[in-house]
């Protein structure tokens, strides 16, 4: 039968009452949200009030000291991802942490490294992963019906107002890890990446066009993966017409999806070459269906996962390759050259910071 996990919310901004909504509505047997936590006392109480808690918490050690718990979920600023999922895990007590996961890749091994002591595991969100549709095309690609991948895109178009960066940690290198190739296009990119498997190389441009930060606020990458098909990824926070797209170019169909913050089947187009259309078309109407994308969803995995004493998705391994692509998106374009995977190593700016040595701008923020 399934258990009853108890879990703690850490951060009470807007991404935590979406997190604290979706486990109420569609996991409510599956998580008991016990705690939540936040150093701004008005903030906290007006969550715990909002969500029936009867405790809250100034700090997450507090909360460990005091709660016991099978899970912490991190909706903090990105800044305080690493030292709460390090202080859980040390404390024995799993983790699934919101987008970043880290500020750099070495923030992440260390993260890795309490993980690896830990009997907690580390898991990050990636919540479009789960739909049922993203789950058939993996299925299509493994099974050999869509034929081999040729070409793809991966845009995350997005518009975010001046206004937007007055918070004080967003828009800065050390506090948000990047723009909206870090803070944005991270999960359009987890997705593709598990839809068309591991990347190769990469060569890429990042620019601040308009806004008043100190990161990006428009990227452009061209990556080769293994299988020697290549992609095109954009990542924008100017676009007034907002849009979150997959394209991929098999040899007998195109997959398209086309969605902003979330999808359901009907997002998904596939147009099958005339002499693959009876069997694309079957293995795209088979099973599974009818689940969108969402916290929701993942949670109900990581629930799944618990239950079997599994380690929840999305793990270490996958969740740094995604984190490996978009530093080396950075270096990329602030070097001017080709970056290939495992090329960044701890002897690299780049490992260390998102934006290495230093972006190729003035700092506004």
């Amino acid at each position: 039968m399934p258990s009853t996990h108890r879990l703690a919310i850490v951060g009470t901004g807007g991404i935590a009452h979406l997190h604290a909504a979706e486990l109420r509505r569609h996991v409510p047997d599956r998580f008991e949200l016990v705690a939540a936590v936040d150093p701004d006392a008005g903030r906290l109480a007006d969550f715990t009030a909002k969500f029936g808690l009867e405790r809250g918490y100034a700090s997450i050690e507090e909360l460990l000291a005091n709660e016991e718990l099978d899970l912490v979920d991190l909706c903090t600023p990105p800044v305080a991802h690493g030292p709460g999922a390090i202080a859980a895990l040390e404390a024995g007590v799993g983790v699934v942490c919101e987008k970043p996961p880290a500020l750099s890749l070495e923030e992440f091994d260390r993260i890795a490294a309490a993980a690896a002591a830990s009997k907690g595991d580390f898991a990050i969100i990636s919540q479009h992963r789960f739909g049922s549709a993203a789950e058939r095309v993996r299925n299509m690609t493994a099974a050999g019906v869509l034929g081999k991948l040729a070409v793809a895109k991966c845009d995350t178009l997005w518009y975010r107002a001046p206004e937007y960066f007055a918070v004080d940690w967003r828009g800065r290198w050390e506090t948000e890890g990047g723009g909206p190739t870090m803070g944005h296009g991270i999960h359009q990119i987890d997705t593709l990446l598990s839809l068309v498997g591991p990347w190769s190389e990469v060569v890429a441009t990042a620019h601040r066009h308009r806004r008043d930060t100190n990161t990006e606020d428009v990227s452009h990458a061209i990556v080769t993966l293994e299988s020697g098909a290549s992609v095109v990824i954009t990542n924008s926070l100017l676009s007034p017409r907002e849009v979150s797209q997959i394209r991929l170019d098999f040899d007998n169909a195109t997959v398209e999806l086309d969605h902003l913050y979330g999808y359901s089947d009907a997002n998904w187009t596939v147009t099958p070459l005339e002499e693959h259309v009876e069997e694309v078309m079957q293995a795209w109407y088979s099973k599974p269906r009818g689940q969108s994308s969402g916290h929701g969803a993942q949670f109900a995995r990581i629930a799944d996962a618990l239950d079997g004493n599994a380690a929840p998705p999305v793990a270490i391994g996958e969740a740094r390759r995604t984190l490996e692509l978009l530093a080396a998106i950075y270096a990329s374009a602030f070097t001017g050259k080709r970056i290939r995977a495992g090329e960044i190593d701890p002897t690299s700016p780049f490992y260390q910071r998102m934006d290495g040595s230093g972006a190729p701008w003035p700092d506004r923020k």
